[in-house]
């Protein structure tokens, strides 16, 4: 039995699926932020002079690292209620987003700041910066200015993990499309057009990443 080829029903559904990739970006963006901030936060930590603190550290990136995303928002939407903590599937996908960006994050800036050779650095104590100032000044901005390229391909594909997150629920793409299907039954249709959607959305972020690059991490020219 041929199948007919219908995308009017895609047509149609055209404004459910913007403001699905609407809510993608949405989780997408709070989930960046909060990655950036427990990257650096956690790259600051890692080698702090507290050994307990070095090794929460490591131990965070080992277990996010090495544990599906899906069993850590499943873990987050599922397991923290039992413990009295309830979380939104927003809220939900937010966080485990932010933590499994995050993990990655600590490493990739991690390397950025190893690539800093120790005479900027002594160079600042020398100055009389204190500690503070010398990461923020000396270490911070050059070593993401080298982790840049790889800082942005994790959290492109972390824009693509976001999918899994209708798995609880929570308002982005992935989701409305499987709300379509089960409405129309057009699965070929539906989920050709999301790849579509989904391609745009990275090409997008792409572009927002090289604007940023061009404007706060490019290097002066005369």
């Amino acid at each position: 039995m041929g199948y007919t080829l219908d995308f009017s029903v895609v047509w149609h559904a055209m404004p459910a699926l913007l403001w699905g990739c609407v809510g993608t970006l949405g989780l997408a963006l709070a989930g960046m932020t909060l990655a950036m901030m427990i990257g650096v936060a956690g790259v600051a930590a890692r080698d702090a002079k507290a050994a307990w603190l070095r090794a929460l550290v490591i131990s965070f990136v080992e277990i996010v690292r090495n544990t599906p995303f899906l069993v850590q928002i499943f873990f987050l939407f599922f397991a923290l209620p039992l413990i009295g903590l309830k979380l939104n599937p927003t809220a939900t996908a937010i966080i485990a987003l932010g933590v499994n960006g995050g993990a990655y994050a600590i490493e990739i800036i991690r390397g950025g700041v190893q690539s800093i050779h120790k005479g900027q650095i002594e160079a600042g104590y020398a100055l009389g910066l204190h500690k503070g100032q010398v990461f923020r000044f000396i270490v911070l901005k050059p070593a993401l200015r080298a982790s840049y390229p790889s800082l942005t391909g994790q959290f492109i594909m972390l824009t693509l993990t976001s999918s899994i997150c209708s798995a609880v629920s929570a308002y982005e793409l992935t989701s409305v499309a499987q709300r379509i299907e089960s409405d129309t039954f057009r699965s070929f249709e539906v989920y050709f057009s999301v790849t579509f959607l989904y391609l745009a959305i990275s090409w997008l972020l792409m572009l927002g990443f090289a604007v940023i690059s061009h404007r706060f991490f490019s290097y002066p020219t005369r």
